[in-house]
């Protein structure tokens, strides 16, 4: 009997201290409201930019703590439809006005509330200083979308032009109260078929503007639909798998197996030649890639099943080297492409001595092509091959990775070559910053390959030696 009313008295304890917790949240959120938010939303690429001034989706709060307890975060709200495409989200906060202003980068996490409405899903931006009663903030958040233009319709013959959906609320969704709000939709081209009216709604060339909305309850939300002209390169890299290996010779080796897509409307019908050629027919469709390489790159090669691809050229200076490739047809919606690239770079540029005696790698993320999206859930982005003999890996990323060690065997090794994979899903070029292999290496096993060789050789010798002064013949 003892032990039930000690049972009872802790859940009696647990419930008021998880009702007095989230009393204690909510009237955080109640003291914080937003004095001004403008959303800009570039829809003219396959690729959705959310950013403040650049053309990128992005959305700048002007925080107001209206309470009295110091605010040491701000929540960001998404429909649980649009989470899923989030590819990268940034935050920072903005100091200083005008030609004197400057950005200082937030740090950003995934975060859940309890009882969200309609599956809302939550990220949280921590400020440098706790925002006390009455002070102000500017943040700045930059997030990029992928697979968020549905085309329609969903399949066009050769000469037609590509028509894409984009679903978006008018409102921005936040669960704070809102002073004032504004958002903007620039599209590729002026050809819009049609939009949702959420007045004061007002259409400009390429751009529409929803707003300004006064005085917004949290939780506010306004669906829109804007069918529009799209016909910029829907490409898709549905597996990347790039190899680097290491060798401490002198040289660094990437390889990069490619599956490319055209994710827009499928295409249906014959395709001509022809008429491609003739007619300059298949806006949508494209047929040229551009790939940017690191300075100093030799040895490239670029081909597919078949063999070696020569349509492509190749231009370096002292600063990038860029690639121009061609498959070998012109990729319409749903056609699909493999190819291999592959080129050699000079160690000294990326391998160096970390201060513990160490070693460590200074590569690029993500993936060369310009304007791609790489997305599989099994992608490999990253296979670092380390040289036979090295110890205790481990690798630096400024973003979330999947990352695990396998062992991969080359000519002449005994313990084998330890691999770090790293993998990520929806990769945008965004994620294009270097990251870090660092590792121990012992010089000694430099030497083990040409010493194998070397013995090889000198007992190959040694019994071919043995071999002419040994008399096999039978004696009489």
């Amino acid at each position: 009997m003892e032990a039930l009313r000690s049972l009872a008295r802790l859940l009696l304890a647990f419930t008021i201290f998880s009702n007095l917790s989230l009393l204690a949240f909510s009237s955080s959120l109640q003291d914080i409201q937003i004095a001004t938010a403008e959303r800009r939303i570039d829809v003219s690429s396959h690729i959705i930019k959310a950013f403040l001034t650049l053309k990128i989706d992005e959305v700048v709060f002007q925080v107001e703590n209206t309470g009295t307890s110091p605010i040491s975060e701000v929540l960001l709200a998404f429909p649980p439809t649009q989470v899923d495409h989030i590819s990268s989200l940034k935050a920072a906060l903005t100091v200083g006005k005008k030609k004197k202003k400057s950005y200082v980068p937030l740090e950003v996490n995934p975060t859940e509330l309890p009882d969200a409405p309609n599956g809302t899903k939550y990220f949280k931006i921590l400020l440098l200083n706790p925002l006390s009663a009455g002070e102000t903030a500017t943040v700045e958040v930059l997030y990029i979308l992928t697979h968020s233009l549905e085309p329609f319709p969903a399949e066009i013959s050769q000469s037609e032009s590509q028509l894409v959906y984009y679903r978006d609320s008018a409102i921005i969704l936040s669960p704070y109260y809102i002073k004032q709000q504004t958002t903007f939709i620039k599209t590729p081209s002026t050809r819009v078929e049609s939009f949702t009216r959420v007045e004061p709604t007002t259409r400009a060339g390429i751009e529409l503007k929803y707003g300004p909305y006064k005085d917004r309850p949290a939780y506010s939300y306004a669906p829109i639909l804007v069918h529009f002209e799209n016909n910029s390169p829907f490409a898709v890299v549905e597996e990347l798998v790039r190899e680097i290996e290491i060798s401490h010779w002198g040289s660094l080796q990437i390889t990069e197996h490619y599956t490319l897509a055209h994710a827009g409307a499928r295409h249906k019908g014959v395709f001509s030649r022809v008429d491609y050629q003739a007619r300059s027919s298949g806006v949508s469709s494209f047929k040229h890639l551009l790939a940017r390489l690191p300075p100093r790159v030799h040895s490239v090669f670029y081909r597919d099943q078949i063999g070696n691809i020569s349509s492509s050229h190749l231009r370096t200076d002292y600063r990038r080297s860029e690639l121009e490739i061609e498959p070998r047809y012109p990729l319409f919606g749903g056609w699909k492409a493999t190819f291999v690239i592959g080129y050699g770079l000079p160690l000294q540029d990326f391998l160096f001595e970390s201060p513990d005696g160490g070693r460590y790698l200074n590569f690029t993320f993500g993936c060369p092509l310009v304007e791609t999206v790489v997305d599989k859930l099994t992608l490999k982005v990253r296979l670092v091959v380390l040289p036979e003999g090295s110890k205790d890996p481990s690798a630096v990323v400024p973003f979330t990775v999947d990352q695990h060690l396998e062992t991969k065997y080359s000519y002449l090794d005994i313990v084998g070559r330890t691999v770090v994979v790293l993998e990520k899903k929806n990769v945008v070029p965004e994620h294009n910053s270097p990251f870090q292999v660092y590792y121990s290496f012992n010089p000694v096993f430099m030497l083990a390959e040409p010493m194998m060789l070397t013995s090889v050789f000198f007992f190959l010798f040694m019994a071919s030696v043995a071999y002419l002064h040994v008399d096999f013949s039978i004696s009489k």
